[in-house]
């Protein structure tokens, strides 16, 4: 979503997935509401599956409302998760808090990066962050 007002990413380090969440917020009866949620994800089809319901429920919310939103409530639809895809959910709720967080601050003295995930990834930032890989050969020893 080019035109984000927020954007929230977060990333698993236990199965190496990554979400991010775009928000979109309008104006309703004097209130901010979310008018358009929107993802992007390197994860498992279960992590896709809850960031996509997420972005269902979370049209018309206010902000307050959308941090109320728990990842149970988030995974309800989809039926019991086994114990290994719980951590699927609280992803998802951890990238929409990430962006409500960011919302929260303020907006106009910190543009909106709507980099994708694979170039955050790939694209050096301005403070250096490039990888450096060090290939070592062991020593013949006698």
């Amino acid at each position: 979503m080019p035109d984000a007002d927020s954007i929230g990413t977060v990333g698993s380090a236990d199965c190496g997935d990554m979400l991010r969440m775009f928000l979109k917020f309008t104006d309703k009866d004097g209130k901010k509401v979310i008018d358009r949620a929107s993802f992007q994800s390197f994860g498992c089809q279960t992590a896709i599956a809850i960031a996509s319901m997420a972005t269902e429920m979370l049209k018309g919310k206010s902000i307050a409302d959308a941090q109320k939103l728990s990842a149970e409530e988030m995974t309800t639809d989809l039926g019991p998760l086994p114990p290994v895809k719980i951590h699927c959910g609280q992803m998802v709720e951890g990238a929409l808090r990430s962006a409500l967080d960011e919302e929260e601050k303020d907006q106009h003295s910190n543009p909106v990066d709507t980099n994708t995930l694979a170039s955050s990834i790939v694209t050096p930032s301005s403070k250096g962050g490039k990888i450096k890989i060090n290939i070592t050969q062991p020593e013949n020893t006698p």
